[in-house]
C-alpha cells in the first residue's frame, strides 16, 4: 500500500501549536509574581493610614486639653529580640477635666542640640478597647520608639496632648 505524503501549502492556515498556551502560562506567572511582590506593600499602605488616623482636635478638644496633665516621665532604653535598641518613653497621664474620654493622642518630638525637631510621632496611648478614662482616673502609658535619630540631643522630648476622643456619652 502506497505512503501518503501530506505537503502542506504556504497558504494554509497552520494549526495552533503549544507556544501560545506556553505564553499565556508565562504571563499568568508574571502577574502572580507581581502580586506576591505587591500585597505587603499593600499591607504596609494600609496599616500606615490607620496608624496615621489622628484623633479629633478641634476647638472642644483643644480646650480639654488643657485639663490634663502628663507627669512622672522618665525614658529607657533596652534591647528588643532582634538586637536592636529600643527607647522607651513612659508617664502617667491624668484626667482633671469632668468628661470621660475614649482616647488621648499625645505628640512626642525629639531634638538635636541646637532644638530642632528630628523625630515627631504622634501616638494613641489607650487601647481601642480600654474602658474609658474617667474624670480624675489616673494611667499609666508606655509609647516605644525604635529608630530615634542619632542626632537627638539625649534630652527628655517635649510631650503633648495633640488628641482627645470624648465618650460618645458626653
Amino acid at each position: 500500500m502506497p505512503d501518503t505524503l501530506h505537503i502542506e501549502s504556504p497558504e494554509a492556515p497552520h494549526p495552533k501549536s503549544g507556544r501560545s498556551w506556553i505564553a499565556w502560562m508565562g504571563a499568568a506567572t508574571i502577574l502572580i509574581a507581581l502580586g506576591i511582590v505587591m500585597w505587603p506593600a499593600a499591607e504596609r499602605r494600609s496599616a500606615s493610614n490607620t496608624r496615621e488616623s489622628h484623633l479629633p482636635f478641634g476647638s472642644a478638644e483643644q480646650a480639654y486639653a488643657a485639663q490634663l496633665q502628663i507627669e512622672n516621665l522618665t525614658l529607657s532604653r533596652a534591647e528588643n529580640f532582634l538586637n536592636q535598641e529600643v527607647t522607651t518613653l513612659a508617664g502617667r497621664l491624668t484626667n482633671g477635666g469632668n468628661l470621660p474620654l475614649s482616647n488621648v493622642e499625645l505628640t512626642v518630638e525629639f531634638s538635636d542640640q541646637l532644638g530642632q525637631v528630628v523625630l515627631r510621632e504622634t501616638r494613641a496611648v489607650f487601647a481601642p478597647q480600654t474602658s474609658p478614662f474617667a474624670p480624675g482616673e489616673h494611667r499609666d502609658f508606655e509609647v516605644s520608639f525604635e529608630h530615634i535619630p542619632s542626632s537627638w540631643n539625649i534630652q527628655q522630648p517635649l510631650v503633648r496632648v495633640s488628641g482627645i476622643l470624648f465618650t460618645s456619652n458626653k
